[in-house]
């Protein structure tokens, strides 16, 4: 008997494992331009939003499909500076949590009690907002938490940027390095239908809320092969003391089948469109301190060997990992700061999802045993 689901004189139907190739659906939020090799917001090339733009302005067309106003601007600022302020009972809940868990798992958790709570009001959009809000006073918090240091309050006078330094050291870095953690931001802040976003896609699918959405998400984000990449760079860094290293090193990793983080990416075949941006804003960092350029010197090294080696270019992960790092982040931080970001594309997603809904259910290829019967019941 035929156990794949198809005919016993025809072939099985095709699986494609990780749905690799698979069009599910239809987006207007962003798409890789091929024949550019870049990735487009809303239609607009990623690289020049980066280069003009803020993370909020990137926030509103991501969200409303056009680039903002300047009364349009004002009026998101105005409604995000208001809602970064967290309800006592998710503090408290939050400070009970174990210094031993992953800080995605206490984000989880602040994404959860919010929606549970009802803090938002109204709709997505201002759901959408509330999170974004909410989120770098969920991270900052929890940083200084596991180094042993009291929150620091949000400051409305500030930035989205400057408030979140605010809120992890007490101060505002100089320009240069607020420039290139925004950047940061603007270039993790949406990227078609990747794995987390996919995720809260399935959920909102299924008629459940933004909130449980988002939090399927993070919990998508958080593993090793997605989101969690610019955690594990950084532990591929530690491995190698200077740039003589990196090739004995690589040639073990290789040997051993071990996968080097922050290599290879599903959608581009020929490198991260959004790598260049990145390592140019690295590189504003990393040159300002002995311990910067001795990064980057291993990680210029690590990158020929691997292109040599294996024909992989970087993608987004492998210079933001270094330059979060730099910036004076605990690596822990890394994927939370992602989620910052990435809750603007995840909550377009939902709204997008919404507004023309299809369950997603696909189906599987069964290659379990063929029909049989019980033991002693023939």
């Amino acid at each position: 008997m035929s156990t794949s689901g198809a005919t016993s004189s025809g072939p099985g139907p095709q699986v494609k494992r990780g749905l690799a190739g698979v069009v599910a659906d239809t987006t207007a939020v962003s798409v890789v331009d091929e024949g550019a090799g870049q990735l487009l917001y809303r239609g607009y090339p990623v690289p020049a939003l980066a280069a003009s733009s803020s993370f909020e302005q990137v926030a509103y067309l991501i969200w409303h499909g056009e680039l903002p106003e300047e009364a349009d601007l004002a009026e998101l600022g105005r409604a995000e500076r208001e809602r970064r302020q967290l309800p006592k009972p998710v503090v408290q809940a939050l400070s009970s949590l174990p210094v031993t868990c992953h800080p995605m798992d206490v984000l989880r958790t602040a994404v959860s009690m919010l929606g549970a709570m009802g803090t938002a009001g109204g709709g997505d959009l201002e759901a959408s907002v509330d999170l974004w809000a909410k989120l770098p006073t969920v991270v900052a918090a929890e940083q200084r938490r596991r180094r042993g240091l009291a929150p620091v309050p949000p400051d409305p006078s500030l930035s989205y940027c400057e408030n979140f330094f605010h809120m992890c050291n007490g101060e505002v870095p100089d320009q240069e390095v607020l420039r290139s953690f925004e950047i940061s931001l603007i270039l993790y802040a949406e990227h078609g239908f990747n794995a987390s976003t996919f995720a809260a896609r399935v959920v909102t699918s299924t008629g459940s809320d933004l909130y449980s959405a988002v939090t399927a998400a993070v919990g998508a984000l958080k593993g090793p092969l997605h989101g969690g990449a610019n955690e594990a760079v950084m532990g591929v860094f530690d491995q190698l003391e200077g740039p003589a290293d990196v090739e004995p090193w690589l040639e073990g990793a290789l040997a051993s089948g071990t996968k080097v983080m922050g290599f290879g990416h599903r959608v581009y075949k020929h490198g991260d469109s959004r790598v260049p941006t990145m390592r140019t804003a690295l590189e504003v960092i990393a040159r300002r301190t002995e311990e910067g350029r001795h990064l980057l010197g291993v990680s210029d090294r690590l990158e020929q060997a691997m292109r040599d080696a294996k024909g992989l270019y970087p993608n987004l992960d492998y210079p933001t990992g270094p330059a979060y790092f730099l910036m004076g982040f605990d690596t822990p931080t890394f994927t939370p700061i992602f989620v910052m970001s990435r809750v603007t594309g995840w909550t377009a997603h939902i709204m997008e999802q919404k507004a023309n809904n299809a369950l997603i259910r696909p189906l599987s290829s069964y290659v379990g045993p063929a029909r049989r019967e019980l033991p002693g019941r023939r």
